[in-house]
C-alpha cells in the first residue's frame, strides 16, 4: 500500500531543514557571537585603558555589586596569561564565521561538528567557573562579562541539539526528552543562575527596594 509524504512525515522535536539541522542554529551562532564578540572587544578596549592607567575607571563600573573595574583587576581575568577578552574576541570570530557559513547553507563533516563541540563546551565549562570566581570569590559582576555568559549558554545548547539531533553525539532513550524540551533546559538553566545571583548579592540588592 502506498503511503502519501504526509502520512510518512515524522513529527520533530525541532524544526530542520533539508540537511536536518535546527533552523535556529545558524542565526543564534551568528548573532549570539556577533554580541559576545562585541562584549568581549568592550572589555579589552577597557582592559588596555585600565593598564595605561590604573585609576581608569571601566564604563561598566555601575555600583559596588556591577563593577568591571574589579573584576578585571584579579588573576580571574588573565587566567591564561592573557586578558580573558582576547580569548574571547578568538573564539566568538569562530562561531560567528561557522553561523556564517551555516546561513550561506555551507556543509561540515562529522569531524567538524565533533570540533566545534569540543569548543562550546569547554566555552560554556570556562564560563560557568567564571561565575563561581565572580559570585563567590570575586563578589562583583561584570556587565559585559554577563553579556558573554547569555550568549555561550544557548550557543552550547543549540550546538549540541544538533549534534544529538544527528547522532553526532550519541543520544540515549533517557535524553530523549532534553532533546524535546530544550526551551525548558535553558530556560531553568537561566533561572538557576539568576536566583543564584539574586541570592549572592541580596543583602545589596534589598537596599535598593
Amino acid at each position: 500500500m502506498l503511503r502519501s509524504p504526509a502520512d510518512s512525515a515524522a513529527p520533530a522535536a525541532e524544526p530542520v531543514d533539508e540537511r536536518g539541522f535546527p533552523r535556529l542554529l545558524p542565526r543564534l551562532m551568528l548573532v549570539g557571537s556577533l554580541i559576545g564578540l562585541a562584549a568581549a572587544f568592550v572589555l579589552a578596549v577597557e582592559k588596555i585603558a585600565l593598564l595605561k592607567n590604573p585609576g581608569y575607571v571601566p564604563s561598566c563600573s555601575i555600583n559596588p555589586v556591577l563593577s568591571c573595574g574589579s573584576v578585571m583587576t584579579t588573576a580571574q581575568a588573565e587566567v591564561f596569561g592573557f586578558p580573558n577578552p582576547l580569548l574571547g574576541i578568538a573564539a566568538f570570530a569562530v562561531v560567528t564565521t561557522v553561523g556564517a557559513a551555516l546561513l550561506a547553507r555551507a556543509g561540515f563533516p562529522r569531524w567538524f561538528w565533533l570540533g566545534l563541540q569540543a569548543g562550546v563546551t569547554a566555552g560554556v565549562v570556562f564560563v560557568h567557573w567564571l561565575i563561581y570566581q565572580s559570585l563567590y570569590v570575586i563578589g562583583a559582576l561584570c556587565p559585559y562579562c554577563m553579556i558573554v555568559w547569555t550568549v555561550t549558554i544557548p550557543v552550547f545548547g543549540y550546538v549540541t541539539l544538533h549534534n544529538l539531533a544527528r547522532g553526532t553525539l550519541p543520544l540515549p532513550a533517557s535524553g530523549r526528552s532534553l532533546v524535546q524540551y530544550h526551551s525548558v533546559v535553558l530556560t531553568v538553566w537561566f533561572l538557576a543562575i539568576i536566583t543564584l545571583i539574586v541570592v549572592r548579592f541580596w543583602s545589596y540588592w534589598s537596599t535598593l527596594l
